[in-house]
C-alpha cells in the first residue's frame, strides 16, 4: 500500500513509519522540514504540491499537531488548537479533491478528551466527556476543546469514498529517545519514580508494537468508523504503573512527589502538570469488540519488554540501525 503520514516526524511518527516500511509498504511523510528520502514539505494549513501524495493512496494517517510536551501558555495552548484543527481541516480538502481518493483516513486524536475520573473507565459508548469536571484546573478543559475541534473537523469533511477513523490515542509507549517512556525511565533511573500526589490518578498506555497492530486493524476492518480508543485494556493507578516501571528497571526506590513539587518540575521540565495529574482512565471497547487481541496488554510484561528493548538500543554502536 502507499500510506501517507502528515506529521509523521515524531516520535509516534517514528514508530509507524518503520513498522509500516518494515512491511513492504510505501510510506510518504509529510513534513514542513523535509530531510531524508519519502519526505514531502507540507505547511499543515493550505493545500500545496504535497495533495500528490494524497492523490492515489491508499491510506492517510493523519498525525500532525503540536507537543503537547510544553508549557500551557496561552500561546502554547493555541498553537496546540490551531496545529491540529487546520491539519485535519486541510487534509480533508485534500482527499476530498483527490481523482483517486484514499481508502481509508486515520486521524489522530486523543484519550484526553476522557474526564478526569477514577470511579469507572470510560469507553467509547458509556465514557464522560471531560471539561466540566469540579476541583480541576479551568485550563484542562482547553485540551478537551481541543479534542473536540480534532474529530470535529475530520467530521465535517466530505469524503463520501473514504472511510474515517478517530484514532483516540492513550500515551504509545515506546524506547525511543525523547519519547514519554524514555523520560518516565529517566525518572526512574534517577530514583524518582514515585507516586506523584499520591498516585491514585489512572495512567492509560499503549505498547508500540500494539498501537502499530492496532493501527494495521483498522486500516483493513472496512466496518469500523468513528472513534476508536487505542488504549491497552487494563489501565492502572499511576502509583501501581510507576511500581511496575522500577521493578522491571530494577530500581527499587522511587521518591514521591507532592503536587507542588509535580509543579516545580513540570515547570522545570517546561511542561505541564496536567500530564501527570490528570486521571486517564480509558479501555478499548470498539478494538476488543472487534476481536482485537492485544499481544502487551498488561504493563508488567510491557514494562518489562520495553525496559529490554531500550537497555539493546543504547548498547549499539553509533550508526547502526535499530532492528
Amino acid at each position: 500500500m502507499k500510506i501517507v503520514l502528515p506529521g509523521g516526524t515524531g516520535q509516534v511518527g517514528g514508530v509507524l513509519r518503520r513498522a509500516l516500511t518494515g512491511a513492504g509498504h510505501e510510506v510518504v511523510v509529510l513534513t514542513r522540514n523535509p530531510a531524508r528520502a519519502g519526505e514531502v514539505r507540507w505547511d499543515g494549513r493550505t493545500l500545496g504540491p504535497w495533495v500528490e501524495a494524497v492523490d492515489g493512496s491508499d491510506v492517510v494517517i493523519n498525525l500532525a499537531g503540536r507537543s503537547v510536551s510544553c508549557r500551557y501558555t496561552d500561546e502554547n495552548l493555541r498553537a496546540m488548537m490551531d496545529s491540529r484543527v487546520d491539519s485535519a481541516r486541510v487534509v480533508g480538502e485534500a482527499i476530498a479533491a483527490a481523482h483517486k481518493p484514499p481508502r481509508v483516513w486515520l486521524q489522530m486524536s486523543t484519550a484526553t478528551l476522557y474526564a478526569h475520573r477514577f470511579d469507572a473507565p470510560n469507553d467509547e459508548a458509556t465514557g464522560v466527556i471531560g471539561g466540566q469536571e469540579p476541583d480541576v484546573p479551568g485550563y484542562w478543559a482547553y485540551s478537551v476543546d481541543i479534542a473536540r475541534n480534532w474529530e470535529r473537523e475530520q467530521e465535517r469533511a466530505v469524503t463520501p469514498a473514504t472511510r474515517k477513523v478517530a484514532l483516540r490515542s492513550a500515551m504509545v509507549m515506546s524506547p525511543d529517545r525523547g519519547g514519554v517512556f524514555d523520560y518516565l525511565r529517566w525518572l526512574v533511573r534517577l530514583g524518582l519514580g514515585g507516586p506523584v500526589a499520591g498516585g491514585a490518578q489512572y495512567i492509560s498506555w499503549i505498547h508500540d508494537r500494539d498501537f502499530v497492530r492496532a493501527v494495521e486493524f483498522l486500516i483493513d476492518r472496512d466496518d469500523i468508523a468513528g472513534a476508536v480508543n487505542l488504549a491497552a485494556p487494563a489501565p492502572l493507578p499511576q502509583r501501581e504503573f510507576m511500581r511496575t516501571l522500577r521493578g522491571a528497571q530494577g530500581m527499587p526506590v522511587g521518591l514521591p512527589a507532592t503536587r507542588w513539587m509535580a509543579g516545580i518540575g513540570a515547570f522545570v521540565l517546561r511542561s505541564d502538570t496536567e500530564l501527570l495529574l490528570k486521571s486517564r482512565r480509558v479501555v478499548p471497547g470498539r478494538l476488543t469488540d472487534a476481536g482485537f487481541t492485544f499481544d502487551h496488554g498488561a504493563w508488567p510484561l510491557a514494562a518489562a519488554d520495553l525496559v529490554a528493548r531500550a537497555r539493546r538500543e543504547r548498547s549499539r554502536p553509533r550508526g547502526r540501525l535499530a532492528a
